[in-house]
């Protein structure tokens, strides 16, 4: 199966709520992940994360797919295939 590189970017609007269960989705994918960086938005009670990702797109939608269910949590992903 073909593997894409991209960044997926969470916005995480219920950090209390959503922040156990996104690091356990995170870590359970932590092979696809090549880096990761998160930004707490302070005055907007946000959080940013950006996700450098190497996978299938089985894999990657996986991911996406997890991280979209959580409640407060909003994600997208830009993917490109690896030359």
């Amino acid at each position: 199966m073909e593997r894409r590189i991209g960044v997926i970017g969470i916005v995480v609007e219920d950090r209390e709520q959503a922040a156990a269960r996104l690091n356990q989705i995170l870590s359970e994918h932590a092979d696809i992940i090549v880096g990761r960086m998160g930004i707490p938005y302070r005055e907007k009670n946000l959080a940013v994360i950006s996700l450098i990702i190497d996978g299938t797109t089985d894999e990657i939608g996986a991911l996406t797919g997890k991280i979209g269910n959580l409640k407060g949590v909003k994600v997208k992903s830009a993917l490109v295939t690896r030359g």
